[in-house]
């Protein structure tokens, strides 16, 4: 039987705002603290994730921040024409003087110097336990990445501007997430405010399977999850709870999906790189959905 609406309704709602938003303060200004080896780079520190996109539910416990340095940059530079990519590299001649590694290396320093050896470096970003009135935080060291579409000159240039990182195997990860909250927030207003509270549900969906072994974790990452329901029309958004899912889902369920774009719109929503979402999940996770809706939920 369909899912009640007021559980639908529950579901929807924002996680609480405040712990984070106080943990985020606190890092930032740290982060951002003048005296910090890598300041004169000009740091940038915002949220990106759930709390930066307001799509957060009551599981969500940690904080995702990004502290971009556009000093450094990479690119794709290699794709213009050889004209344009020779007047690329006529123009930025040579390596960066200050690599991502030396940055990482002195945020994780820095961090380390504030919060103590709980502090420690994972796979992409740089952890921070919880401690006295902070939550648990991850902060993402990252360079600009610069997708070209021309380059002619440095006053005639055209790129769409992103974040770069590095795993610790030297694996190379891009992705956009301004773009992403900024066409997050435009979906939102254009779907009468359905959007947002309609990921909280599908999160809080997924939550629900995975705590009753319906579902494995990492099936449907959040980011991919927003993503998912951005390709879906707006006028499948509204109404009601219940006539929401029951639309998304089955536009998403009989869409080619193979067209969706993230968020973003300049990577593929579905497909075997490091920032995309493979396909084979997003089904596993769309049969998970279906069965638990047609289920008593006992």
């Amino acid at each position: 039987m369909p899912i009640a609406e007021a559980q639908l309704d529950t579901w929807s709602k924002q996680g609480a705002p405040g712990p984070s938003r106080e943990t985020y303060a606190a890092v930032k200004k740290i982060l951002e603290d003048t005296a910090a080896p890598y300041a004169g780079k000009n740091p940038e520190v915002f949220l990106q994730g759930s709390y930066g996109n307001d799509t957060n539910v009551a599981r969500d416990s940690d904080v995702d921040a990004v502290a971009l340095i556009p000093t450094t940059f990479a690119h794709d530079a290699a794709t213009l024409s050889a004209e344009q990519y020779q007047a690329f590299e006529n123009t930025y001649v040579g390596p960066a003087s200050y690599s991502y590694s030396q940055y990482k290396n002195d945020v994780l320093t820095w961090l380390t110097s504030k919060y103590g050896n709980g502090v420690r470096s994972g796979r992409k970003a740089i952890y921070i336990p919880a401690g006295q009135n902070r939550r648990e935080c991850d902060v993402l060291p990252a360079i600009q990445y610069r997708r070209y579409y021309h380059f002619r000159s440095a006053q005639d240039q055209k790129y769409a501007s992103g974040i770069c990182f590095y795993l610790q195997d030297g694996t190379q990860i891009v992705n956009f997430p301004k773009q992403h909250s900024d066409n997050c927030t435009t979906k939102h207003q254009s779907t009468n405010s359905w959007f947002k509270p309609s990921v909280r549900i599908y999160k809080n969906m997924r939550n629900y399977m995975i705590e009753r072994n319906m579902l494995a974790e990492g099936v449907a990452p959040s980011y991919f999850i927003e993503g998912m329901l951005y390709n879906v029309p707006n006028d499948r958004f509204g109404t009601s709870f219940e006539d929401t899912f029951v639309h998304t889902y089955n536009y998403l369920n009989s869409a080619d999906r193979s067209r969706f774009k993230c968020a973003n719109e300049i990577h593929a929503l579905l497909g075997t790189s490091s920032v995309t979402w493979r396909a084979e999940n997003c089904v596993t996770f769309l049969e998970a959905l279906k069965a638990l809706w047609i289920s008593d939920m006992k």
